[in-house]
């Protein structure tokens, strides 16, 4: 196969009918999730994938023919996931990640940000409970891009 660019996912493989056909998993990283133009290696080429209206998901299927079936598989993270329990500790967690420009997520009242060494040690240090832990994302963390300062009004 050369170069073949698609510009739409054709299902997802939980509903998708694969027959006989042979299923191909291509990794990808969350953030590859936020592309609209992305560039996946396969076993018989590149697959040039751009996209209008839609992201990618984990288990989209963006590419079949007679023979195979290649399915979109986003790799695991690992992953911070805060619990604080207060309002007051949720806007200082807020704060702390918002200076440090981090990208977070929140899941039913649970802060998930990337993992890093520097954030697990400053959640020790402020006594905020969290987990680390290994897991796909099924959105990406998105970035604010919104003018701001950190100095004085």
């Amino acid at each position: 196969m050369s170069l073949e660019i698609v510009d739409c996912t054709l299902g997802n493989i939980d509903t998708f009918l694969v027959g006989a056909r042979t299923v191909e998993r291509v990794a990808v990283t969350s953030d590859a999730m936020a592309k609209r133009i992305l560039r996946l290696a396969t076993s018989r080429g590149d697959l040039g994938i751009r996209l209008e209206d839609t992201r990618l998901r984990d288990g989209d299927v963006v590419y079949a023919d007679n023979s195979r079936v290649i399915v979109v598989a986003v790799e695991a993270e690992d992953l911070l996931i805060a619990a604080p329990r207060t309002v007051a500790e949720a806007f200082e967690l807020g704060h702390l990640l918002g200076n440090r420009h981090k990208p977070v997520q929140v899941w039913n009242e649970r802060v998930v940000v990337a993992y890093d060494p520097l954030l697990e040690e400053l959640f020790d240090a402020r006594n905020i409970p969290f987990e680390r832990e290994r897991m796909r994302l099924t959105e990406p963390f998105r970035h604010a891009h919104a003018p701001h300062s950190h100095g004085d009004a």
